[in-house]
């Protein structure tokens, strides 16, 4: 056992330089983009350095001006002792960016894979790691799943820097908290988590702290890596964690007491703890006046359920529960399903199945042609099908304002769980009737009920009923009337106004004409 512990163990720093640079070659074994510039100065002593960085993860402006011509002007002037020279390269080290000292081989690999430019030594069992990260990153952008009329126009980059200063940008206050961890033995990926102090959670927070700790894997790609190692619920097809490319709803969701996550690499930040109902708020609830947020949020509210149930509610009435319709509507459907050889259920299948392939061509496809493709599949497609006596012109129209009301959802991760669903309640309605969708809803709200999202209850506020946060739920309630914060996701500063003031016009003088 003590055998493996030596094993371990970080192979500290050499004495001599070169003794350090051939570890990093041998580390760095057929990789052309890791550069090492040696160079000495002309003193007494004729001191040997070496820079040694990754190239395109480095900007090479700072390195040059900011870093290693004051470097060489200090050192050459320099005529004290060998702690005094070290204060020296540290100096000229801080003046690029924030310094790092290691000394051991692992972490030094570790910062020149960050994009900081090691400063390594003759004589020095330490070396000086300086912030010089830079590199080609995508420009920031306008949101492209989540698209508001009125209200910023920008999303989140790769760039994990970038991503923190926009939301340091919106939210100045000092409560604000940024905690760096690495997660990915081999891609050693950047993660953030940020949270407001006094408003989150602290038992929310050291939660999720814990269940990132406790990531063991090779590589982090992406934001959904972490969603599906530390989520709640992980056989469950409802998110328990929300991801946005907006800056503005990640502010907004820590003013509301929520952490948010960012990774390296990825464009989305997640948003913990999240309820079910907050995948039907948009940014733009809070920019349009009230009465017109809750109108468009009660819209949503309906094409949910329009999305989830209206596909096996026109099977099961037509398969076996014909008398609850109309007669004239009852024998214009008999009509048109005259010819048709597939059953209601085989038929809703079919054209289920074709939208989704539709659509899924439409994303995979290049954005030139992929709306094309999808609009003129459908139509003709539907068209010929119609045509050709395999589907009814009903079927059709139920099939078209399902996916249409689909899109309604805010949250593609929670229009992606409704298609799923409506499999399963178009298989209940057409074997077992009315009667199967009603035992299908009751599952899904009995699941639902069960769901948590790191402590916090899904359907809350309405499973357990919070009467306060009722306010910002199916209806948004004025501004001046929310005056906490939600209850249950909030910690123990929950007061969001001092206090609630309507807006009221002045009044009038009586002593002025």
């Amino acid at each position: 056992m003590g055998q493996k512990h030596r094993e371990k163990m970080p192979q500290p720093l050499s004495l001599h330089l070169e003794d350090n640079l051939a570890s990093l070659r041998a580390a760095a074994d057929k990789r052309s983009d890791m550069v090492i510039r040696s160079f000495h100065v002309p003193t007494v002593n004729q001191m040997e350095y070496a820079l040694v960085y990754i190239e395109g993860l480095v900007d090479l402006t700072s390195i040059n001006e900011s870093l290693l011509r004051p470097l060489m002007s200090v050192l050459s002037v320099h005529d004290g002792d060998s702690a005094e020279r070290f204060a020296a390269i540290q100096n000229c080290a801080s003046a690029a960016g924030p310094t790092v000292i290691v000394e051991d081989m692992e972490s030094l690999w570790q910062q020149i894979m960050q994009g900081d430019t090691v400063i390594l030594a003759q004589g020095y069992r330490q070396a000086v790691a300086s912030g010089t990260s830079g590199g080609e990153w995508r420009s920031i952008a306008e949101p492209t799943t989540q698209n508001v009329i009125r209200g910023p126009k920008e999303a989140f980059t790769e760039s994990l820097r970038t991503n923190t200063s926009m939301i340091s940008r919106r939210l100045k206050s000092p409560n604000l908290r940024i905690q760096n961890k690495i997660i990915g033995e081999q891609t050693q990926t950047s993660v953030s988590v940020l949270y407001l102090e006094g408003i989150a959670d602290d038992s929310v927070v050291h939660e999720i702290q814990r269940r990132l700790d406790r990531i063991q894997i090779d590589g982090i790609l992406e934001g959904g890596y972490i969603e599906e190692l530390i989520g709640d619920a992980a056989l469950s097809p409802f998110p328990t964690m929300f991801n946005t490319e907006r800056p503005d709803a990640v502010t907004a969701g820590l003013l509301e007491g929520q952490i948010a996550i960012v990774v390296d690499g990825s464009p989305f930040v997640l948003l913990a703890p999240v309820t079910f109902f907050a995948f039907f708020e948009s940014s733009e609830d809070y920019y349009q006046r009230f009465y017109i947020a809750s109108f468009l949020r009660l819209l949503r509210f309906g094409a949910f359920f329009i999305s989830l149930l209206l596909p096996s509610l026109y099977i099961a009435v037509t398969t076996y529960h014909q008398e609850m319709l109309p007669t004239t509507l009852l024998v214009s459907l008999v009509a048109q399903r005259e010819g048709v050889p597939l059953p209601a259920l085989i038929e809703a299948f079919l054209m289920e199945i074709t939208f989704e392939v539709l659509r899924e061509a439409g994303v995979r496809m290049p954005k030139a042609i992929g709306s094309a493709i999808s609009i003129v599949g459908a139509l003709v497609l539907g068209q010929a099908a119609v045509e050709a006596g395999l589907i009814s012109a009903a079927m059709v129209i139920i099939v078209s304002f399902t996916a249409i009301s689909n899109f309604v959802i805010p949250s593609p991760n929670l229009s992606v769980t409704v298609g799923l669903i409506r499999f399963t309640m178009m298989l209940l309605g057409g074997t077992l009737g009315l009667y199967g969708v009603m035992v299908g809803l009751m599952l899904l709200c009995i699941h639902l009920a069960s769901l948590r999202s790191f402590g916090v209850p899904y359907l809350m506020p309405v499973a357990p009923l919070i009467w306060s946060n009722l306010k910002d739920v199916f209806i948004r309630f004025p501004l001046w009337s929310m005056r906490t914060r939600p209850d249950g996701i909030a910690g123990k500063n929950r007061i969001r106004q001092k206090k609630t003031l309507k807006p009221q016009p002045p009044q009038p003088n009586p002593g002025k004409e």
